[in-house]
Formats: structure tokens, sequence, C-alpha cells
């Protein structure tokens, strides 16, 4: 016990230690809902180091603790060498370094083995809404008046804001007419107007959807021969 706390207590071994009271601390405010573990992604860009990819409180905190643990055991190594001057004050800078350089590398491991088993997905946009189908909620959709309920790919719903390019700006087609949209009825969402926040849309015919194309058919491979007919 007394070597392990006089090796704790050495460089290079302190300053890890001192950093991992800071981890540890950081986690308990976590934990209490006093702190969030994204709270420094925007500050420190990680990418350029190959440790990005998952926040920067998590690759941190690997790197601390990894860091502690091979500077602690250098630290031992080196009160058990017995060295003493300049030749322990290159020793101790030498586990420092390393334990950083391990630090690091282990680090990176944990990345990459987290970005292959957990992907980054694209956040979603409004943009998957296009050329899906949709179902007027309002009386009338007009160019500057209309909402629509769309289902997404996940299976949620939600009220965005549609437009319906009319024969003049402002008006709506009258109900009942060729191409006119209103409650209940099925449209296509085509386009996005990014500056307005809403999307263009058409009428929809369900029964003219064709659906998925056919599967092509392969043809069965049987172990029975076809013997040829005798005539005569």
């Amino acid at each position: 016990m007394r070597e392990f706390l006089s090796a704790a207590t050495s460089f290079p071994a302190v300053p890890f230690g001192a950093a991992l009271a800071v981890v540890v601390f950081f986690w308990l405010l976590v934990l209490a809902g006093a702190a969030d573990h994204h709270s420094f992604d925007g500050d420190l860009d990680t990418d350029v180091a190959g440790i990005g990819g998952v926040p920067v409180t998590v690759t941190v905190s690997v790197m601390v603790v990894v860091g502690w643990f091979t500077s602690l055991t250098g630290t031992v190594l080196m009160h058990r060498s017995g060295t003493t001057g300049l030749v322990r004050a290159g020793f101790a800078c030498a586990v420092f370094a390393g334990a950083l350089l391990i630090g690091w590398i282990a680090t990176r491991g944990f990345v990459r083995c987290f970005r292959r088993r957990f992907p980054d997905e694209p956040p979603p946009s409004r943009q998957d809404f296009l050329g899906r189908v949709c179902t007027i909620r309002t009386g009338s959709v007009s160019s500057d008046f209309g909402q629509a309920e769309v289902v997404a790919a996940d299976g949620s719903t939600a009220i965005v804001q549609v437009r319906l390019a009319g024969p003049a700006d402002g008006a709506a087609l009258a109900p009942g007419s060729a191409g006119a949209l209103t409650s209940g009825s099925a449209g296509l969402l085509y386009a996005y107007d990014d500056a307005g926040e809403f999307f263009w849309v058409s009428a929809y015919d369900k029964a003219l959807d064709p659906g998925p194309p056919p599967r092509p058919r392969t043809a069965q491979r049987t172990g029975a021969r076809r013997t040829p007919r005798r005539t005569g």
C-alpha cells in the first residue's frame, strides 16, 4: 500500500491522477443530472486526433484512465529500479510520454470498435418526406395555405405545411375539379421550399399506383430428367 501511494503521488503518475479525479467528479455530476456528457463536444475537435465520433468526455475519460494506469505502472517500476539523478528524470519523462501515447492508441482502438458497432446515422430531415404520400388535413389547399399528415419511415406521423400550385397565385382550385385537394384526399410531396418551410404537393390517385415492380421469376431446377417420347 505504501508503494502504491508513493507511486501515485510521484511524477509522472500525479498529473494523470489529478486528471482522473476531475473525470470522476464530472461523471458524478452527470449521474446527478447536473451536467451533460455532450457538454464539450463543440469546444474540442477530436477528429484531428483520430478519436472523433463519440462524445469528447468519453474519449478523454478513456485516455485519462489508460494513461493513469500506465504511468502508475511505470512509476512503480522506476522506483524499484533504484535510479537517481538525471537518469531517473529521463526515465520519468519517458514514462509520461509513453503513457500519453498508450492512452491515445487505446482510445483510438475504442473509438474504432464503437464506430464499427454503432455506425453514424444521418439526423432526420424534412427532405426525408419528399416522394411520400400524405393525407390532407385542412378543408382545401392553395398556394398560400394547407396542412397535411405524412408518415415517416419509422412509422411516426407529422403534420407539415403544404402548398398547391394553383392557376393563380393565392387562389385555390375549386372542390371537385381536377387537381383539387380537400380534407382526406391523398397528395404527393414532390418538392420542399426552404425559405417558406413548406412542401409543394400535387394530387395523387392511389388507384394509379402500380406498386413495387414484380420480382423476376427464376427457373427451378429439378433432378428429374425429361425423357423424349418415342413415335412410331
